[in-house]
């Protein structure tokens, strides 16, 4: 099959990854803290360090390591969850197949005809490069230019009227 195979957007790509990667870099780095460093360090020196100054007289520097130690391991989930959310995307996105050609095209291993679109809706297309195709066996097809090349390619030649 093949006038139009969609392919991965290299920059869409590079963008994602690096987030991914940057996102589960740092939650790696708030999980040395809140499970390594934090819990090694003495608290007055933990203070001083975080504070640049030492503890007021009578403060709880017990309390703040805690706060602290338990602030990092929250924004390690966090982190490392954005970046199992990125990849995972990336990855969806990644596995994606689409081509089309005079008779039809191919998606997710379906083969359609053209005449099997219910509906076109290409209301996001000139500000964000998505279109939304309605299928006659109910599935609902989103092709977004910015993910993949070769979808501004089928819009124009297959789409657009």
């Amino acid at each position: 099959m093949g006038d139009i195979a969609v392919r991965l957007n290299r920059e869409y790509a590079t963008r994602h990854l690096f987030v991914a990667v940057l996102f589960t870099a740092m939650g790696c780095w708030f999980g040395y803290d809140g499970f390594v460093r934090y819990p090694s360090t003495p608290a007055e020196v933990l203070y001083e360090e975080i504070e640049a100054a030492p503890p007021p007289a009578g403060f709880d520097a017990e309390g703040f390591k805690r706060q602290k130690t338990q602030s990092q391991i929250g924004l390690m989930a966090a982190c490392l969850a954005a970046g199992l959310v990125v990849g995972l995307r990336l990855l969806g996105a990644a596995k994606f197949r689409f081509a089309s050609d005079d008779g039809g095209f191919a998606c997710g291993g379906r083969r359609y005809s053209y005449s099997d679109i219910r509906r076109v809706d290409g209301s996001k297309w000139d500000k964000k490069g998505i279109v939304r195709l309605e299928m006659a066996d109910g599935r609902r097809i989103s092709l977004d230019s910015w993910h993949h090349t070769g979808i501004d390619a089928f819009y124009e030649k297959r789409l657009k009227k």
